[in-house]
């Protein structure tokens, strides 16, 4: 069994419009989402064994901020160009190269392809994977042949979903 978490970047700031979209920072309240879904990320069984993430600021500073709060996990990333991607299509693409011995995969990235790519993979009804929203899948089988409606949906958390727990 493969499973496969989604974190999309938290929010970003728009202060600097000079900035290409790939260097936009992350927000105030996108660092306090991190704070909020570190926690409940792990809760929900990310082990963040392997870590792939997007080469945008947005998407590193996210993975950074997650780890910062949770210091004992240890997580380390690998960033990749591909995944600066807005498409479902070339996130498929992405993971299905991923070699066997990856049981357990979490990718930083963006919208609308984890939206599209969750909907797809699992034949969920997600509108909308919001910034720093998690999603976990799984399914049988190698990367290789991930594909559409071969997924099952594990988990889907958003941070208005976590705070509202408390």
């Amino acid at each position: 069994m493969k499973r496969l978490h989604l974190i999309r970047h938290a929010k970003s700031s728009w202060d600097h419009p000079d900035l290409h979209d790939i260097e936009r920072p992350l927000n105030s309240r996108g660092l306090k989402a991190t704070k909020v879904m570190a926690p409940a990320i792990v809760a929900a069984g990310c082990s963040f064994d392997a870590v792939f993430c997007s080469a945008a600021v947005r998407a590193q500073e996210t993975i950074e901020n997650i780890a910062s709060h949770l210091p004992d996990h240890g997580i380390k990333r690998v960033v990749d160009d591909a995944l600066y991607t807005f498409s479902a299509g070339a996130v498929l693409d992405f993971l299905n190269a991923l070699p066997e011995n990856f049981d357990d995969v979490t990718i930083v990235g963006h919208n609308p392809a984890f939206t599209d790519l969750t909907n797809r993979l699992t034949s969920a009804a997600i509108v909308n994977v919001p910034t720093c929203g998690y999603v976990q899948m799984e399914f049988e089988g190698a990367w290789k042949d991930l594909d559409y409606g071969t997924a099952t949906l594990n988990e889907f958390l958003t941070p208005k979903m976590v705070k509202g727990e408390k």
